[in-house]
């Protein structure tokens, strides 16, 4: 299977989340629906670098009257229409899962499977990543903050290795598991007998431009 890759664009060493041109930003369709047939909202999302500050997220579907009941930090979320982005940053075999709905609602945990995984607040002394959300005329986004500081706490580390051309790994994904029409989609395939979105031996290659 070959992989698929993004290109993350570097912006302006310092550029804060209001001043990122998503416009210019490349899209990952989330256009692999698996496993239940028959709906596939158009889904997409974005990613972008900015140095000293962290990364950035965003990610848009075409959905009539998504499903959002969860508004508690690590709630089911993907029990409701959700969107989810997962990403082993240092290629070490873990992965963070960020996990959202039309609320905001955010479910992220770290580990290096489903079943080991730490929530991030236990790491951060509370913290979340900021996350919002919105809906209008059958469109609705999330917009994610990824803060570095946030990011050493996370995975123990001091100092982040990302710069043009860090190459590192991870996967898009659109879900709804108890919405009226389930449905899992993906931007890299996931190619197990069930719906399984925490397998990062699937994940896409991710490159900093």
């Amino acid at each position: 299977m070959e992989r698929r890759e993004y290109h993350v664009p570097a912006l302006p060493a310092g550029t804060q989340f209001w001043g990122v041109k998503w416009d210019e930003v490349p899209v990952a369709p989330v256009d692999c629906f698996r496993w239940l047939e028959g709906y596939a909202p158009k889904t997409g999302a974005q990613l972008a670098w900015s140095e000293g500050v962290g990364f950035f997220l965003r990610m848009t579907c075409e959905e009539e009257n998504p499903t959002a009941i969860y508004r508690r930090y690590n709630d089911p979320v993907y029990k409701d229409s959700c969107m989810e982005f997962f990403c082993d940053f240092l290629n070490d075999g873990r992965y963070i899962n960020l996990e959202m709905n039309v609320n905001g609602t955010l479910l992220s945990c770290v580990g290096k499977d489903r079943h080991e995984r730490t929530p991030i607040t236990e790491l951060t002394d509370g913290g979340i990543f900021i996350t919002k959300g919105w809906q209008q005329k059958g469109i609705w986004e999330i917009l994610a903050q990824i803060p570095c500081e946030m990011l050493c706490s996370i995975l123990g580390v001091e100092s982040l290795p990302f710069g043009h051309g860090y190459t590192f790994r991870g996967n898009f994904y659109k879900c709804g598991d108890e919405t009226p029409v389930p449905h899992f989609g993906m931007w890299s395939p996931v190619e197990t007998e069930n719906p399984d979105f925490h397998r990062p031996e699937f994940f896409g290659t991710l490159v900093i431009d």
